[in-house]
Formats: C-alpha cells, structure tokens, sequence
C-alpha cells in the first residue's frame, strides 16, 4: 500500500492506494503499480492554483469507458447524495479523465516491461484522492474502499465506496462473453466466479478487471477503473482500504467497528 501526503505539491491533498497481486508474478506487479501510479496519476493532473489540467494525447477505449459507467450496484450502498443526483463537483470530470488515463499508461507499462511476465500475473487496485472535501476513488478488481460515518442518530456504519468488479456482475459478464471470455466456477469453490480464456481451463481468474493478466486482456477483462465520488461531511470519519484477504473473512460493518475502537 501507499499513503502520500500533500500529493502533486498541495496540501490538501492526499494520495492513498492498495494493491493485491495475484499470479506468478503478482507479487512484482503489485509493487510495480505502487511505484509508478501515483506518479503517472500526479503528472496528468498537473495541479496549480486549484485548477486541475489533463496532460498528453492518450487515447481511451471509450466502450470500455462506457461499459465502467453503467455497473449494476446490486446490495452496495451509494457513497453519496451526490453521487446518487449525478451532482458531482467542477472538479471530479477532470479528475476522472485523470484516473482513466493514469491507469491505461500503467497498463502499457506492464505489457512492454521486459523483466516482469504479467501474461498470467497481476493486480488490484484500489486507489483515494482525497483534495479538501471531494474524495475521488478508482477502483479495479475486487480490492474495497469502505467509509465509516455516523447516521442520523450518531451512530457509526459502514457504507462501502466501490463496487468488487467480478465476472458475475451483470455488465461485466457481458462484455466478457462478448469476447469470447467464459465465465464459471470451481466445483470446489461454487461461489468464486472465476474468468478463463475460450479454449482453456485457465487461467481462472476471480475478478473482472485488473491490471496485467494480458492472457485475457483481449477477452473481456480490462484495466479501466471505476471511478466514483464521495463529498466528505463533517459525519465521515474515516476510510478503510483493503484486500479481499480482509472482506472475504469481515463483513463491511466488522471492519469499521474494528478501526474505531
């Protein structure tokens, strides 16, 4: 993990970023990712005078974009008001545009590094820009942002920030099988979704999106986060950022009592 603060020079900033590796190599992917995101995150976002300017002529992949605008939140609590209205600050469209940019690089890098084989190797994601009020989160894989605030009557609940992209999400099994991609779990794990390439039992991975895993890149999984906003109120108290090392065994509300203590 990471936690960098005054990010690009401010000091209201905060960069905090968690990333699990998985594969062969996931291990050096993960460190990869923590060494060099925030950094190609910073230089997008080239912050003066609280204006936020996008830099270079990267070219996204607007389906996948698109297809990272319209998952379905099943049982996820909403982060905010302003995420529920689509009321976002001036602020969060350049922001967004950053973190997507910020990712797609990170990719390319981990395809064209010689000296790490991220073929059937790679990560999560799940990284925070905090910046006065406004708190930006880009999410890739099943890695979890979950908030600890105070409800109407004080007192302290969870409400998770991101959605765990797996493959048996709706929006995301579609684009997967659109690609040939198949999507299905292990005797022995009947709950795991698991993503496998369309002639192979491998290499079964368990989420739907991911940085490296190249073997499935051109079969449906992507490296385009999830990028939601929250509006830090005085009721926020703190956010959580962990692994499904940590959510497989601990429920949302298990976490968040656990840290206020």
């Amino acid at each position: 993990m990471i936690f960098w603060e005054n990010f690009c020079s401010r000091d209201d900033t905060i960069f905090c970023g968690v990333f699990d590796g998985h594969g062969p190599y996931g291990h050096l992917v993960a460190k990869r990712v923590r060494d060099l995101l925030p950094l190609k995150l910073g230089a997008d976002l080239g912050m003066e005078d609280g204006r936020v300017a996008s830099t270079g002529n990267i070219k996204l992949n607007t389906n996948d974009v698109a297809s990272s605008e319209h998952i379905v939140r099943g049982g996820t609590a909403v982060s905010s008001e302003a995420q529920q209205n689509g009321d976002y600050p001036e602020v969060f469209p350049a922001l967004r545009t950053s973190f997507l940019k910020a990712f797609h690089v990170m990719d390319r890098d981990l395809k064209l590094h010689k000296n790490i084989d991220c073929f059937f190797s790679g990560t999560t994601a799940v990284a925070v820009i905090k910046q006065g009020h406004n708190l930006i989160i880009g999410n890739l894989g099943d890695s979890r942002a979950v908030l600890g605030t105070r409800d109407e009557n004080n007192q302290l609940v969870a409400v998770q920030l991101t959605v765990d992209l797996k493959p048996d999400i709706p929006s995301e099994s579609q684009r997967i099988r659109q690609r040939r991609g198949r999507i299905f779990a292990l005797p022995e794990e009947p709950e795991v979704a698991r993503v496998w390439l369309p002639r192979y039992n491998s290499p079964g991975l368990a989420m739907a999106r991911a940085f490296g895993d190249f073997c499935l890149k051109d079969h449906g999984v992507i490296s385009v986060p999830d990028v939601s906003y929250h509006h830090i109120t005085e009721k926020d108290e703190f956010v959580v950022l962990a692994t499904d090392g940590v959510w497989d065994v601990l429920s949302n509300d298990e976490v968040v009592n656990t840290v206020s203590r």
